[in-house]
């Protein structure tokens, strides 16, 4: 081989070293893991794909603009009614425009599962663990990609300016107003003008259909790079190893198995958009300043805003001439900035409490190994899911015929009460759980057979155990007959704290 040619396999082999990408076979070979709970990721995956998909088509029939018009169309209850071009064009992809109603639907319920599934995904990676060196980097974008498809929901929802979304937009309105000194002025800003304006949905609308999506490719593509170069976390088990990745390869297994669950994704939020309706912006109308629609609730993923601020009890104060709206700056800005800046800081804080810093972490740990991260997660949970049944507290008190006043008092306790009671459950559930397997493992299984001894007495017979559940830490089983306790050496930083 010449010189030059020697040369530039040198160059290609540095390039291949630096880039893994390139080298097709190994990336062909990369393994994927077989458990449905990795699957969670791929679920937001294909929901934000079919998002896109519908939200192009969306694109085509959708007026971005307030300028009034009277409504002409199909449906005969808002005939003659004035109403802004976004809503007149909305009413037009439902009524007029062939499949238009299926594809609103479609969009709307694939939002719903592509922030349910992103959450979902979080969860794992928290109880499991998966967010140790060297992963802290992707869970923090797996976060922010939470808190942007939160935004991006949160303005598709707005945009056709029906009476449910208007007061969501008034909501925001106020929690902006809200921000000492500077609330009026970022008011006026975001809408143009003083409330209501008449820019909100038409600057909403790039937000919306490009800066949002955009922001939302970047994290998803950074996301995925990261997952490739680190790889996935795994289970311990037989033949998994530090060193190594145990799964089904990228092609053909995993790419047929990913394919047939896309195809899946799909096929369900069609259906769901067919035979659950979703949104019927024609029940609530247009919006007006000065009208609320009854029971009127935002989708699920805000709900605990909505939650937090109907549990705050009435508090103002002047200051300097300035009015401290404390109702509304604490739980609709300071509460949800302190959450995420908790769920940013967790993997730094757990990992310099537990010494876990200093080396990778390539194993998922089960729930009940890790019983206070355990205890944590489902209180911030139960937290979560308090504030959310708030949200809905007329609903719920109109339903049961309950005092709205009494079950907003028992909500503000539980909302104190219940993530304490949570965390010591669970912290107990996972301790009894583990102490359980622990002697399971140790003692045997029992045989159902009594044997007496040669003092008198009786005695259970045991076996080893031989079997054991996925995911589950393996012993050695030579003292399930002779009752003394085997002991292992385990990887640092596991059990029991």
């Amino acid at each position: 081989m010449s010189r030059a040619g020697r040369r530039a396999e040198r160059i290609v082999e540095a390039v291949d070293a630096r880039l893994p990408a390139l080298e097709g076979g190994p990336l062909l070979r990369k393994a994927f893991p077989d458990h449905w709970s990795f699957l969670l990721g791929e679920l937001a995956l294909y929901s934000l794909l079919v998002l896109f998909l519908t939200g192009v088509w969306l694109t085509l029939f959708f007026t971005p603009e307030m300028r009034e018009v009277v409504y002409t169309g199909p449906y005969v209850p808002l005939r003659g009614v004035r109403m802004s071009a976004a809503f007149d064009s909305t009413l037009h992809i439902s009524f007029d425009v062939r499949g238009g109603l299926l594809m609103r639907q479609t969009h709307h319920w694939a939002a719903l599962v592509f922030v349910a599934a992103i959450g979902l995904h979080l969860l794992r990676i928290f109880f499991t663990g998966a967010f140790r060196r060297p992963r802290e980097l992707n869970w923090a974008i797996g976060l922010t990609l939470f808190v942007v498809s939160l935004a991006e929901g949160f303005a598709g929802y707005s945009l056709p300016d029906d009476l449910l979304s208007g007061t969501g937009l008034r909501i925001a309105q106020g929690i902006m107003t809200s921000i000492p000194v500077a609330g009026t002025y970022v008011s006026f800003l975001v809408f143009g003008g003083p409330y209501p304006a008449h820019d909100i949905v038409t600057r909403l609308y790039p937000v919306h259909i490009l800066l949002l999506p955009g922001a939302l490719i970047a994290l998803v593509t950074v996301h995925l790079f990261l997952v490739f170069h680190l790889k996935h976390t795994q289970w311990r088990g037989p033949g998994h190893t530090v060193r190594n990745a145990v799964g089904k390869p990228f092609f053909p297994q995993f790419t047929a198995a990913s394919g047939g669950l896309s195809i899946i994704v799909a096929g369900v939020l069609v259906l769901l958009a067919a035979i659950a309706q979703v949104n019927p912006v024609w029940n609530y109308g247009p919006y007006r300043p000065d009208q609320v629609s009854t029971g009127a609730q935002p989708d699920w993923y805000v709900g605990f805003l909505e939650g937090a601020l109907r549990l705050t009890p009435a508090w103002e104060t002047n200051v300097a001439g300035h009015t401290l709206m404390w109702n509304v700056l604490l739980p609709a800005i300071v509460l949800p900035g302190l959450l995420f800046a908790v769920l940013y800081a967790h993997p730094f804080v757990e990992q310099r409490i537990t010494g876990e810093g200093r080396t990778e972490r390539h194993f998922c740990d089960r729930p009940r190994e890790r019983p206070v991260r355990t205890g944590l997660g489902v209180a911030g949970t139960v937290f979560y899911g308090v504030l959310l049944l708030a949200g809905g507290n007329d609903v719920i008190a109109q339903t049961f015929r309950v005092s709205v006043n009494a079950l907003t008092w028992i909500l503000r306790v539980a909302l104190v009460v219940a993530p304490v009671l949570a965390f010591i459950v669970t912290r107990w559930l996972c301790r009894a759980l583990t102490s359980a397997e622990r002697g399971r493992l140790e003692e045997g299984v029992s045989t159902g057979e009594i044997r007496q001894s040669v003092t008198g007495g009786y005695e259970s017979d045991h076996r080893p155990p031989e079997s054991f559940r996925p995911g589950a830490p393996r012993r050695p089983l030579t003292a399930a007959r002779t009752g003394t306790p085997s002991r292992t050496p385990r990887e640092p930083g596991l059990p029991d704290r």
